[in-house]
């Protein structure tokens, strides 16, 4: 299974940017897919991402700001960032847990992007 992560950049603060992932492989089931973030000298957290019931989970510091959508089809999510600040400087992780045809999971981390928002 391989994870396709494009966008970010540079923006500055009060901009916008988006992120796309998009999973690929042999996949039987797609329990989760979204994004996480790490900042310099921080630890990797949770941003936004679809578990399997359809539901997201979005972190507080972010729900009013970031939005994430789903390609069902696609086995894709896009992340849309507005109002973007200083803090939310970091590199952006697409992840998964997949499932293959022996239903075994499997936690899978695309390459990071970068995000820098300027003040």
């Amino acid at each position: 299974v391989q994870l396709q992560a494009s966008g970010g950049g540079l923006v500055q603060a009060g901009g916008s940017l988006s992120l796309s992932c998009a999973a690929s492989g042999t996949i039987h089931k797609l329990h989760t897919l979204g994004w996480y973030r790490q900042a310099p000298g921080k630890q990797r957290e949770l941003v936004a991402d679809f578990i399997v019931a359809g539901t997201t989970n979005v972190a507080d510091s972010v729900k009013d700001r970031f939005t994430i959508s789903r390609d069902r089809a696609k086995n894709s999510v896009d992340l849309q960032m507005n109002s973007l600040k200083p803090e939310d400087t970091a590199v952006y992780y697409c992840h998964a847990f997949v499932s293959g045809p022996s239903l075994d999971l499997r936690e899978y981390w695309g390459q990071g992007t970068l995000v820098t928002v300027s003040s």
